[in-house]
């Protein structure tokens, strides 16, 4: 088997084997373009499965020569469309599968967040009372309230989100020389927590609105818009990024975690089983063990920042995350104040993670046919 090459600027720099064979380097995958030696090649499709590059070109020693500048110029404006065409591809099937995974467990989501930001204690029954009393109340919709605000920002905060994985994924690559291979489990967390740090800067204000959405009745705020108007006038615009520092303490281990945990239990399946790909059942199981993982280590900070965000309309003040955490433990204490809902969270977030995460990797693959 080949090794890793480094990257080069044009095809010209393609070095030559010492058997008199001229090769013309790869720039995704980081072996050498030969059948024999590339572990992904293989010889119907003359091309590398894993990074989808262009075909390979081996020269005979009485036919080695350095390649045109057209040429160059060429397979440069190829990589740049595939690089494109991968880019839209992760925005694609990461805002699909943000919108179905949480749209699915909508009503739970919104159960979860008014215990989160009243003094209520939290347990199934009453999770479930709350449940069954909307309902009759308000309608069988009324329990997705605040869904059209969850999907305005789950949609792009997804999207990015798993875009932003795929292109941290590549660049820890390169820069620990594991070239079309899984990442070791440092830069692996690593990526994960850098792809959600990147969608929560990009997406809080419309994380915000929806949890504003879900916590009043729907007299106080008629749409999304009314919620921007009525904040920037009542409360300032500096609102609007009220809780963001608890929000990425949260998120870096909550989206570490998952994306590492999911990648794990995909590389072992790979190791133990035989198989290339797990099955789409498989999938949603490590997804589930991904949420349930990620979710867990990050809950409390998730309860500091729903009650900051919601402070201008549950009657508490707008304080720091010190003063908002020592007033949760002060009234409801540490495991029940600090951790209300998770028995919730454990049902609707493995659900939720594993359906994202399968319909991102099956959309990829899908894609990928497609485009081929």
């Amino acid at each position: 088997m080949g090794q890793p090459h480094e990257w080069v600027t044009s095809h010209a720099d393609g070095l030559c084997h010492p058997e008199g064979f001229h090769y013309v380097p790869l720039r995704f995958c980081g072996w050498w373009t030969q059948p024999a030696l590339c572990p992904t090649v293989t010889q119907a499709q003359q091309g590398c499965d894993t990074c989808t590059a262009v075909p390979f070109t081996a020269l005979g020693p009485q036919q080695s020569r350095p390649l045109s500048l057209s040429h160059d110029r060429l397979c440069s404006c190829v990589f740049l469309q595939r690089d494109h065409r991968q880019v839209l591809s992760s925005l694609l099937s990461g805002a699909l599968a943000g919108a179905l995974a949480k749209t699915a467990v909508a009503p739970l989501d919104r159960t979860k967040i008014i215990f989160q930001v009243s003094s209520k204690r939290f347990s199934a029954k009453e999770a479930f009372r709350l449940l069954y009393f909307t309902y009759l109340n308000e309608g069988f919709f009324s329990l997705w309230r605040g869904n059209s605000a969850t999907m305005v920002r789950v949609v792009p905060y997804a999207a990015i989100q798993f875009s932003a994985h795929e292109e941290y994924k590549r660049i820890l690559g390169r820069y620990y020389g594991f070239h079309g291979e899984a990442l070791p489990p440092w830069p692996r967390l690593l990526a994960g927590a850098l792809a959600g740090t990147t969608a929560a800067s990009l997406t809080y204000p419309l994380d915000l609105v929806r949890a504003r959405m879900a916590v009043t009745p729907k007299e106080m705020y008629s749409n999304i818009f009314h919620v921007f108007i009525r904040i920037s006038r009542e409360e300032g615009l500096k609102t609007l990024y009220h809780g963001f520092t608890p929000t990425v303490l949260g998120v870096i281990p909550y989206a570490g975690l998952s994306f590492f945990t999911y990648e794990t239990l995909k590389s072992l399946h790979r190791e133990y089983s035989g198989r290339p790909q797990p099955y789409p059942f498989e999938r949603m199981i490590f997804g589930a063990c991904a949420g349930l993982i990620g979710q867990s280590a990050s809950y409390p900070l998730d309860v500091v920042r729903r009650r900051m965000q919601t402070a201008g309309v549950t009657g508490h003040p707008h304080a720091s995350i010190l003063h908002t955490l020592r007033a949760i433990v002060r009234e409801e204490g540490a495991v029940r104040g600090l951790y209300k809902g998770l028995s919730m969270n454990w049902l609707k977030g493995p659900i939720a993670v594993g359906i994202s995460f399968t319909t991102f990797d099956l959309m990829q693959i899908l894609l990928r046919h497609l485009q081929s």
